[in-house]
């Protein structure tokens, strides 16, 4: 928008042509998926991951509309001595986030893993249900059994070497009503 304005262009029609550009594949593409008895909303977010951008993301979970919001979240590289509590901080946004089921896939996401699991102890299985994983194979697997219904908005979300681009293909590829 700055360089519309700096080159004297009409803010309003360039701020419409924005609105109605669709997010790029692996950052915030929205795909409507065909599954069993209608369709679900696929979001993928599978090349880039970060704490602030993890907690944006989820945040926007949140807002849209769902039956039932489930995240598969890969693991966020090149965090440091951080990286651990990083990945356990990511419970609270989900639960505000409504996330009822979670895949996380990646070691660095077994920390978040044994948060979630803490925090379903005391709810009595109120919590989210979550499965963890080590590949997106295992991953694509786990919300196979998991199963999606119509209505369902998937956020996939995750560092790129994670390779959750691979879910994100198969669920387009293999999609079925």
């Amino acid at each position: 928008m700055a360089a519309v304005r700096a080159a004297g262009g009409d803010l309003a029609s360039a701020g419409l042509a924005l609105a109605e550009m669709g997010g790029l594949k692996g950052r915030g593409a929205r795909h409507t998926i065909a599954v069993a008895g209608g369709t679900a909303l696929l979001i993928d977010e599978s090349y880039n991951a970060n704490p602030a951008s993890m907690r944006a993301t989820l945040k926007a979970l949140a807002a849209t509309p769902a039956t039932r919001r489930l995240a598969v979240l890969g693991s966020m590289k090149e965090l440091g001595d951080f990286g651990e509590a990083f990945h356990r901080q990511l419970a609270e946004p989900m639960a505000e986030a409504g996330v009822t089921h979670a895949i996380l896939v990646g070691a660095e996401m077994r920390a978040l893993a044994d948060e979630l699991g803490k925090a379903a102890a005391p709810a009595l299985g109120k919590g989210a249900t979550f499965t963890h994983c080590e590949t997106p194979d295992e991953a694509i697997a786990a919300l196979g059994q998991f199963g999606l219904a119509h209505g369902d908005a998937v956020l996939v979300k995750g560092s790129n070497s994670v390779g959750l681009g691979k879910l994100v293909s198969h669920l387009i590829e293999h999609a079925r009503a």
